[in-house]
């Protein structure tokens, strides 16, 4: 009888096993979560509530993406940050975004960064993209900034998807292309807070553009928090940083810059599907 009972041991294990491994895996990709992280730049001046979102490729929380609608709006954001890679460069129409930009719009202002799908999507035939994101009440911004001021808080928001450097070898942000240059010069030149939608966080971490440039804050997506997040190991892999990336969640200070990175929403054609990683709604609450 005790032979009988060891015997079922890794029976149950394995099973055991698989139903946690399932649940994750489902969890991962349709249990929305909201995080709430604070920063501040000690003047005392206001807070802005920042509601940040990025990656969803193409997937949907409820019906046209209203669950996912419906949980912005209860965290009462004064700015919607949409940080690229909302659809997939593959996709045969921007259905998704468009139609989760028409119910974002009732809650607060949305700003669209533009990631690396959503310039493939537009090399592959969709030239309008820009034009629709725009008709259905996003302001995309790409290289371009605007002026704000919200809860007290007067800030500069930018959008550039390039890197805050030069290819040269030795990424140099003085090598940087002439309209990057002229764009980040121009961006720096104010008092206001300036806060900088970049959908990979790799375009201002590496070589030295976070100690060139005069930027406060720099918010990003792109990695899925590594996509498979690891018990006391964290994200698994994340871009141009490769295995165990060291800036992909949270907030994190880099030399003159601090940078903000969401885990984001969901994940296009990775080996991996997301694992231990649930889809985020990132709710930033700046103080100046």
């Amino acid at each position: 009888m005790a032979k009988r009972k060891l015997v079922w041991i890794p029976v149950l294990a394995a099973a055991a096993l698989g139903i946690y491994l399932a649940v994750s895996f489902w969890v991962s990709a349709n249990w929305l979560v909201v995080r709430k992280f604070q920063t501040g730049f000690g003047q005392n001046g206001g807070t802005v509530r920042l509601a940040v979102l990025g990656d969803l490729h193409d997937h949907e929380f409820g019906e046209h993406n209203r669950e996912l609608a419906e949980k912005v709006k209860e965290q009462e954001p004064d700015l919607i940050l949409l940080l690229g890679d909302m659809l997939n460069g593959s996709s045969s129409s921007a259905s998704v975004p468009l139609e989760l930009i028409e119910l974002l719009k009732e809650t607060a202002p949305v700003y669209y960064a533009l990631g690396n799908h959503e310039l493939e999507y537009e090399e592959k035939g969709h030239p309008e993209l820009i034009r629709e994101l725009e008709e259905a009440g996003a302001e995309v911004l790409e290289k371009e900034y605007v002026d704000l001021t919200v809860g007290g808080v007067k800030l500069r928001l930018g959008g550039m998807y390039e890197y805050a450097f030069g290819l040269n070898g030795n990424n140099d942000a003085l090598a940087a292309p002439e309209d990057v240059l002229d764009f980040l010069l121009e961006f720096q030149d104010t008092d206001r807070l300036k806060i900088m939608m970049s959908h990979r966080p790799d375009s201002f971490i590496f070589g030295d553009a976070s100690q060139v440039w005069d930027i406060d804050l720099v918010i990003s997506a792109h990695n899925h928090g590594g996509q498979v997040v690891l018990p006391f190991a964290g994200g698994l892999y994340g871009g141009d940083q490769g295995w165990f990336p060291q800036y992909v969640h949270g907030l994190y200070d880099k030399d003159n810059l601090r940078l903000f990175i969401t885990s984001g929403l969901g994940t296009d054609r990775e080996k991996f599907p997301r694992f231990n990683n649930p889809p985020e709604i990132a709710v930033l609450d700046v103080t100046l």
